[in-house]
């Protein structure tokens, strides 16, 4: 695992590095959002859960309701707590 820097990072830049790497060796690059939440956090990101959960579940999804503005199409959401890496 690669420790996520500390420098002038976005919520959103730290969680695209998270699911890279987490999902690196999958051929179908999904990943769940526990993945998620315990890879930043014993990387120490500084990010709030409820803002990576946020991220994932809303504001980078493409097939949730739009609540967030921008909104990105990072990934989509396939079934309960699990999602697919679109933007590669």
């Amino acid at each position: 695992m690669t420790l996520i820097k500390k420098s002038r990072t976005t919520a959103r830049d730290e969680i695209l590095i998270a699911v890279k790497s987490i999902t690196q060796e999958r051929e179908e690059k999904t990943f769940h959002l526990s993945e998620v939440l315990q890879y930043m956090k014993s990387g120490g990101t500084v990010y709030k859960e409820s803002t990576i959960r946020t991220h994932v579940t809303s504001k980078c999804c493409s097939n949730s309701p739009v609540h967030h503005y921008p909104a990105f199409n990072d990934y989509e959401r396939v079934g309960k707590g699990l999602y697919r890496l679109i933007l590669e």
